[in-house]
């Protein structure tokens, strides 16, 4: 008998009604930073985010997240009480302990197990590797991948110079969304519209982990020292774009060709976002044609471990990915790490 196959069985994305301009921002910035002009246009250029989503103030992580659960076991006629485990793989959580995967079981009213992984802007990718290993073993039927990303609360809206907020530029293209990916046990992956996961394979630079980085603090046994908290993002562009630069790409390439598959026979090639003169300079490295790519990151910033789903999300709802269609999830994060899904949706 053939083992299961993960059928990726819908995929949803919840986005803040509430958006903000560059435009916007860049006023928001100037007024709360008294004698600081910021430049005009400059962070658009050099990011290519014109929208980012703004949460409401209320809103947690896990709020997004469970609004995206919801809009995804709907469209598939799924209770929650059907569920066998949920993942939740967020760069940020409501809570350090416990998982935040249980914050969005209570909120969903499932009474499944559950757990998080967190790998940066890779978590939602990895989820997928695991999702689908569970299924194929046998144990589990359906799986919820979710995740909330709040990154606006990193926008730094006070600054003391204009150099400080051209060092800050990364986080004035944080938005927030939620995002939920249903997978279920179907047929073995074949050539039909059956087919659900192919191939996954990820890589990793971790002597790099340092250039961007989210630290705790207060991590010390001193008495006297700091309460425990969360840092600063710390972030060297320059010396973190030349490690991807210098990233071996062979995870993407081999996979295609055990699979002899090329970029050209997938509808879709969700690529995570950052940054969109990085997008299409790493498409280019790659070789994965422009036209396939969905480009979200003018529209919707970046929003981390959504930035995914969120692509493949839009590619559905547009009719560009159907049923029977091959698409790809090349996702790379913090740490530094790359990797890929390929899956026929």
């Amino acid at each position: 008998m053939n083992e299961p196959c993960s059928r990726l069985a819908g995929v949803a994305v919840h986005l803040p009604e509430t958006t903000m301009t560059t435009a916007e921002l860049e006023d928001a910035v100037e007024a709360r930073s008294p004698g600081v002009r910021i430049p005009r246009g400059v962070l658009e250029r050099a990011s290519g985010v014109r929208r980012r989503h703004i949460a409401a103030p209320h809103e947690l992580p896990s709020d997004l997240a469970v609004a995206a659960s919801r809009e995804v076991l709907d469209d598939a006629g799924v209770r929650p009480a059907e569920l066998d485990l949920i993942i939740y793989a967020g760069v940020l959580g409501d809570t350090v302990e416990p998982a935040t995967a249980h914050v969005v079981a209570a909120g969903l009213g499932a009474a499944c197990p559950v757990f998080d992984v967190r790998n940066a802007c890779n978590g939602f990718a990895n989820a997928i590797d695991i999702a689908d290993a569970l299924i194929a073993r046998g144990g589990h039927r359906r799986v919820l991948i979710t995740c909330g990303e709040l990154l606006s609360a990193g926008i730094p809206w006070r600054i003391r110079s204009t150099e400080e907020f051209f060092a800050a530029g990364p986080h004035y293209t944080f938005s927030d969304a939620g995002a939920a990916l249903l997978m279920e046990a179907g047929p073995a992956a074949g050539d039909g519209p059956a087919g659900g996961v192919l191939a996954t394979r990820f890589s990793a630079e971790s002597a790099a982990w340092a250039l961007a980085a989210l630290p705790v603090t207060g991590l010390s046994s001193d008495p006297d020292g700091a309460p425990l908290g969360i840092g600063r993002f710390d972030y060297d562009s320059l010396r973190f774009a030349a490690a991807f630069n210098d990233l071996d790409l062979e995870v993407l390439h081999k996979p295609l060709v055990e699979a002899g598959l090329r970029w050209d026979d997938f509808a879709a090639v969700c690529v995570h976002q950052a940054a969109l003169p990085y997008l299409r300079a790493f498409c280019d490295r790659a070789g994965i044609p422009h036209d396939r790519t969905v480009v979200t990151i003018a529209e919707h910033g970046n929003v981390a471990t959504a930035s995914l789903p969120l692509q493949l999300a839009e590619a559905v709802r547009g009719g560009r990915v159907r049923r029977g269609d091959l698409v790809a999830l090349v996702g790379l994060g913090s740490g530094i790490g790359a990797g890929i899904v390929i899956a026929r949706w």
